[in-house]
């Protein structure tokens, strides 16, 4: 992420070091690295097996789900509680935009650095698995808009918005994963603070003309939340029912929007890339030049979210063609929702629980202006606050659990859409699987 993004002082350094989120190592784990792989691909494999002779048929409903109490339901979509979260939301991305242009210079001390790249984007992950789609509720460009459409009325081309579908924050994130993957400043304030009031200004230019609808197609965050909230065990049913769920219920009820697997891919693709950053070969190699090498991390991460493409794309058409079913990517496209959600785990967990514990500390006295409003500025970061094992061992089970979980909800489609030959027609998938089962554990610990 943003490791050895700007030279600084010894504590910069030290700091950006720290924030290499690979913590755990080889050794920290309890078995040899080729046996956890091998087991990860059996795990995988035996898990189809075992699906194949107990599960014939769809299983998976998008609908179901047992409803909270009235009283929890009126008090989530009351407007109180919408415009209280969504004031919140605004004035706290207000102050992480301000700190990170007008605050301190350096990234160790910037709230605005530590509090986008670590607190917000990593954080959106577990935030999203346990509540559902919370940025979609609270976004602060939504807020923006709705001021803003005040006097221009509804967008002129809101009509036209399901066309475009997804595509939009396909392209989103991959600009996101280029600014955090390749631009060699990234880890500077301003730059934080400067690409935040772009994307801000771009997205509520599309919305005042695609109208409201656009954050759900074109913002790449709130997107991402979505779909990682499909995961969440609270959701709604069709009819906005609050329901207490089976996370792959909601996985199945993900719309096969156009984009949909662009997204999912630039995600996994992105995070594989990442791995890629982050082994010996890449930083004795290319990730030598500085910022000479922005070339080459563009074609690296374009190169590794095109192989993801590849692999994916032919496991879907060989598997259309094997069951004459059809129907493309975005058929089995959200059975790599829980991939790229292990994925993020798995390579962020250690992130967000060590170094986002400087969001807290940087809080308290943001402008280093000698305020101390948590009393915890003068903290220090508790980097024993979780073991090596324990985030192997998080590691490990982010991304078996993700593949295990992409393989079941595969398969429920797979006897869905093609009855008579849903096992054969699930093969080239399972290939797919395995390989960015073994490849991504293979980047994350070897």
């Amino acid at each position: 992420m943003i490791r050895g993004a700007a030279a600084g002082t010894d504590h910069s350094a030290r700091t950006l070091i720290v924030l290499a989120h690979g913590v755990g190592s080889r050794a920290d784990l309890p078995v040899p690295v080729w046996l956890a792989i091998s087991g990860a691909a059996f795990a995988v494999i035996a898990s189809f097996a075992a699906l194949g002779l107990l599960w014939p048929k769809p299983r998976l409903d998008a609908d179901a789900g047992r409803p909270v109490p009235a009283a929890v339901q009126a008090t989530v979509d009351s407007p109180i509680t919408t415009w209280v979260t969504r004031t919140v939301a605004l004035a706290v991305t207000g102050l992480v935009v301000a700190v990170a242009l007008f605050g301190p210079a350096q990234p160790p001390e910037n709230l605005g650095v530590y509090g986008f790249y670590i607190t917000f984007w990593v954080g959106l992950v577990p935030v999203s698995l346990l509540l559902g789609p919370v940025w979609r509720r609270v976004n602060p460009l939504r807020t923006l808009h709705a001021l803003l459409a005040l006097p221009t009325g509804p967008g002129p081309a809101a009509d036209r918005l399901d066309r475009i579908g997804l595509w939009p924050a396909a392209v989103a994130l991959l600009c996101y994963a280029w600014l955090e993957l390749a631009y060699p400043e990234r880890s500077q304030p301003k730059t934080v603070g400067l690409f935040l009031v772009f994307y801000a200004v771009a997205q509520l230019i599309a919305a005042l003309w695609w109208g409201p609808g656009w954050f759900a197609r074109g913002d790449g965050f709130e997107v991402y939340s979505t779909l990682l909230g499909r995961l969440a065990p609270i959701g709604r049913r069709s009819d906005c029912r609050l329901v207490l769920r089976n996370p792959l219920n909601g996985a199945e009820g993900t719309p096969p929007l156009p984009g949909l697997a662009a997204v999912v891919v630039v995600l996994v693709g992105s995070t594989a890339f990442d791995g890629v950053t982050r082994t010996q070969w890449w930083q004795n190699g290319p990730g030598q030049a500085g910022g000479s090498a922005v070339p080459l991390a563009t074609l690296g991460l374009l190169d590794t979210v095109g192989l993801v493409a590849a692999l994916y794309g032919g496991a879907t058409w060989l598997s259309g063609r094997i069951s004459g079913a059809g129907g493309g990517p975005a058929t089995y496209a959200h059975s790599l929702i829980p991939i790229a959600a292990g994925y993020a785990l798995a390579h962020y967990f250690s992130l967000l629980v060590l170094d986002g514990q400087l969001t807290w500390i940087l809080a308290s006295d943001p402008f280093r202006t000698g305020l101390d409003l948590f009393g915890t500025a003068g903290n220090a970061v508790n980097y024993t606050a979780i073991s090596p094992r324990t985030i192997s061992l998080v590691q490990v089970s982010a991304i078996v659990l993700g593949h295990v979980l992409g393989v079941v909800l595969a398969h429920d489609r797979a006897v869905r859409v093609a009855p008579g030959r849903a096992l054969v027609a699930q093969y080239p998938l399972l290939v797919v699987m395995v390989l960015f089962t073994v490849g991504g554990l293979g980047l994350l610990l070897g």
